[in-house]
């Protein structure tokens, strides 16, 4: 059913409008919402989310890019010093277990991340908001959390933090970055799409949940298994990518003596392969993965279905 022109009006007031839950839908116990409760659910976020002032978006999105970035922060210390030392898939858990800090952070304290509003859609498909209002809050956001995510490198690289361990963290991150700016375009595409779409399903489990102690349980299976994998989040990469780029550049100085190393070691981290060859890519496969293969799913299952 078309929205109301009153109820399409942008919300110029920074505090998001109230969601209307059915009674049916209301909290009645500790048992966790059933899928068509929380595609009901879900629809009703994208509406709160789109309607938002752009004031309160950005702020919230600053602070998300913020929280992945810590997240991948702590994942990056976790496997430093690990090659060799432990088996492939174990230091590949350990940094997916740490990493999921920046998404338990992002459900519990609150903050707008761009691949989890890939969810948005569907409420553009319930007809509950226009497409224009979906493509504003995305650029927004992705826009808030790059700021987010950059202000931590900053910090982070001030703070010689990737000196720590004689130089195995800074080593670390730049293995990552090396690895991440040499993928094909296609195959960074396929790894975007599946990590968003592990990423959008652990925010649809936290849609059903009733305690902080569910959503943290919703977030960490699906959040380790991607960084476990090796998929590719967008968000993330702006850290992973910008402190390897930071890292790469300390070779004046007696960092690459100490790790054995010299910034030749990794040719493919620059700048125009940041981005043409993993931000954009992987953007493209994040919105794949999250809008079309969980959002537009669930909604022709769950919603579109009732009318």
């Amino acid at each position: 059913m078309s929205a109301t022109p009153e109820r399409m009006s942008p919300d110029p007031d920074p505090v998001a409008p109230a969601v209307s839950v059915p009674p049916a839908e209301r909290p009645t116990g500790l048992d966790a919402l059933m899928p068509p409760e929380i595609a009901s659910k879900a629809t009703d976020v994208g509406v709160t989310k789109a309607s938002m002032s752009f004031t309160r978006t950005f702020s919230l999105a600053v602070l998300a890019g913020a929280f992945i970035a810590l997240g991948a922060m702590f994942a990056t210390t976790v496997v430093a010093g690990a090659d060799g030392e432990l088996p492939f898939g174990v230091t590949r858990l350990l940094a997916g277990l740490v990493f999921c800090l920046g998404l338990i952070l992002v459900v519990v304290a609150g903050a707008e991340l761009f691949t989890g509003n890939n969810l948005i859609v569907m409420a553009w498909a319930d007809r509950r908001i226009p497409v224009a209002w979906m493509l504003r809050n995305w650029v927004v956001v992705y826009a808030g959390n790059l700021v987010g995510a950059l202000g931590t490198v900053a910090l982070v690289y001030a703070g010689a933090q990737y000196e720590f361990g004689d130089g195995s963290v800074g080593s670390a991150a730049l293995t990552i970055a090396q690895t991440k700016t040499s993928l094909g375009w296609g195959q960074a595409v396929a790894l975007g799409i599946m990590c968003n779409a592990l990423v959008c399903l652990a925010i649809w489990l936290t849609y059903s949940a009733r305690t902080v102690t569910d959503k943290i349980l919703a977030v960490i299976f699906p959040i380790t298994a991607f960084v476990a994998a090796g998929f590719e989040h967008s968000v993330a990469n702006m850290y992973f990518l910008a402190i390897g780029l930071l890292v790469k550049e300390d070779g004046s100085g007696g960092f690459f003596a100490e790790i054995g190393e010299a910034p030749a070691d990794f040719p493919d981290i620059t700048l125009a392969n940041a981005v043409v060859d993993n931000l954009i890519p992987v953007t493209i496969g994040n919105i794949i993965g999250g809008s079309l293969m969980v959002g537009v799913v669930y909604w022709l299952v769950y919603v579109r279905t009732k009318s």
